[in-house]
């Protein structure tokens, strides 16, 4: 069985990872459950990293959309 304090820490650090990194992660995480041959456990841990890394890409797609927003705002009160 999982180390639950391990899992824990390991989804933590998904929180300091950049756009790219969660993404090609994400990546990994889709191709592997796609193989299957993992038992259960391990589905469902790389389920969890799998849905933490996507929420990490849609914070960082959020910050740039944002950032995108305010930018055309600041252009349009400029003129």
């Amino acid at each position: 069985m999982a180390d639950p304090g391990k899992d824990a820490d390991q989804l933590a650090e998904i929180a300091t990872f950049g756009y790219e990194r969660a993404r090609d992660e994400l990546v990994n995480v889709v191709k592997m459950l796609e193989q299957g041959g993992l038992d259960l456990d391990e589905s469902l841990a790389l389920w969890e990293r799998g849905e933490a890394l996507a929420t990490r890409c849609e914070e960082h797609l959020a910050g740039a959309r944002k950032r995108v927003e305010d930018a055309l705002s600041r252009t349009d009160l400029d003129q």
